[in-house]
C-alpha cells in the first residue's frame, strides 16, 4: 500500500539546512496497525505529511495505493488523498460554526463524486462512534474526548483505505485516550483499515502492531 525509497526532505532555515526526512525506506502493508515514534524534532510528522501526500518529499519516490505522486497533478493528489485517506489530528482540526455532523460530511463536499447519502452516512459513522446525540452540537459544546471522536467520524465518512493519526491523544487525559487508541484498534481489527498513528509516546506505540522509531529523520528501528 505504500513504499517510501530513499526519501528526502529538505528545509533551509537561514543558512542552516535541516534535514527533516533523511533516506527513509520504508514499507506499510494494507491492513496493519502500525505507529510511527519518536522526539519532537525527529521527523515523525513531516514523514507523516509525506506519507498523506499533504507534503512533497526533495528527493526519493514514494508510491500510494499503487500510484506515483510525481506523475499526478494537484488536483489528482488531492482527489486520491481525499477519496483513500482519513487524518486524525491532536488538535481536532474541527470548524468551530459547524456542528459535529456538518463537520463529519465536510470531506464529501470535496469528493469528484460520492455513491451514498452524506447525511445518512454521517449519522451512522456517529452511531459506530457513540456520539450520535452530539450531531447537532458545536464543537465548544462537548468535551475533548467527544471532539476526538468527531474527528475520527469525519475521516471515516469516505470509508478511506488508510487513517493517519497525529498524536491523537496528545490533548486527552489518559482514559480519554485509552478509549481512542481502543477505537483506532477496533477500525483496524474490524473494519481492516490501515492505521498508522504518529507518536512521541513509548506506551501509544506499543498498543499498535507494528513500531518504526525515527530519530533526526532517519528511521533507526523496524519491527514488523
Amino acid at each position: 500500500m505504500i513504499s517510501l525509497k530513499d526519501v528526502h526532505k529538505t528545509y533551509t532555515l537561514g543558512e542552516d539546512e535541516v534535514r527533516a526526512v533523511d533516506g527513509v525506506n520504508l514499507e506499510i502493508r494494507q491492513g496493519q496497525y502500525a505507529s510511527i515514534l519518536g522526539t519532537s524534532g525527529s521527523g515523525k510528522s513531516t514523514l507523516m505529511h509525506i506519507i498523506g501526500l499533504l507534503d512533497k518529499p526533495t528527493s526519493g519516490k514514494v508510491s500510494l495505493f499503487g500510484r506515483d505522486p510525481r506523475k499526478l497533478s494537484d488536483n489528482e493528489i488531492s482527489r486520491l488523498r481525499n477519496a483513500n485517506i482519513g487524518f486524525v489530528f491532536q488538535q481536532f482540526n474541527l470548524i468551530e460554526k459547524l456542528t459535529i455532523k456538518e463537520n463529519c460530511i465536510l470531506p464529501t463536499i470535496y469528493a469528484e463524486k460520492i455513491d451514498f447519502d452524506p447525511e445518512k452516512k454521517a449519522m451512522e459513522v456517529l452511531v459506530k462512534l457513540g456520539i450520535a446525540d452530539r450531531a447537532d452540537f458545536y464543537p465548544n459544546k462537548i468535551s475533548g474526548g467527544q471532539q476526538q471522536r468527531a474527528a475520527i467520524a469525519r475521516a471515516l465518512i469516505m470509508s478511506p483505505k488508510l487513517i493517519l493519526a497525529d498524536e491523537p491523544t496528545g490533548n486527552l487525559d489518559s482514559k480519554t485516550g485509552d478509549e481512542i487508541m481502543d477505537l483506532l484498534d477496533s477500525l483496524n481489527r474490524e473494519l481492516k483499515v490501515t492505521v498508522i498513528v504518529v507518536t512521541h509516546e513509548a506506551e501509544i506505540a506499543k498498543r499498535t502492531k507494528r513500531e518504526i522509531y525515527i530519530k533526526d529523520g532517519k528511521i533507526v528501528k523496524k519491527y514488523l
